[in-house]
């Protein structure tokens, strides 16, 4: 019974979980403003987009890299108010994990943890580009990562779906 006790001891420190951050960084961040000095002049009412993405690389064992890219448009008219892109990258260690619950914290976690740099870093730049203050609003990586999984998962069954019509093999 002590023998059980002990092995089962063991079994739970070799199946522990680990999640540490290593480090924080930009990875790449630019500003443009194609259209000044034109473009300080008159109302500014700027038609603002926002595009937003993700990507996580292995780079050793249990050793990740995500990077969250937001690139923030604004047009004042048809012309580019301004262009900022940031890429705030993190290095992660996630060991532990089964596979399932290590595509959630890489997918959704990780990047939340990256995201209020990313966030800081674009109004930064705005501000000191001669433009109001841009606050991007928060962001649910939990919801995204889930519509990107259900999106994969209809792709794959849409391209199976595809391979069982009798034209395989062409």
């Amino acid at each position: 019974m002590a023998e059980d006790q002990a092995a089962g001891a063991g079994q739970q420190q070799e199946n522990k979980q680990q999640f540490g951050i290593r480090k924080i960084y930009v990875r790449d961040m630019s500003f443009e403003v194609p259209n000044a000095p034109a473009v300080f002049s008159g109302e500014w009412k700027p038609e603002v987009s926002v595009d937003l993405d993700t990507r996580n690389t292995q780079i050793a064992e249990n050793t990740y890299e995500t990077v969250v890219r937001v690139t923030v448009t604004a047009k004042q008219g048809d012309k580019t108010a301004y262009l900022c892109e940031v890429e705030q990258g993190g290095i992660f260690v996630l060991s532990g994990f089964d596979e399932k619950t290590l595509d959630a914290l890489l997918g959704s976690y990780c990047p939340a943890q990256l995201f209020p740099y990313a966030r800081e870093a674009v109004s930064d730049m705005v501000t000191k580009g001669g433009f109001p203050q841009m606050v991007l609003a928060p962001v649910n990586f939990e919801a995204l990562h889930m519509q990107r999984r259900r999106k994969q998962q209809e792709q794959q069954q849409g391209a199976s779906g595809q391979s069982g019509d009798g034209q395989a093999g062409n």
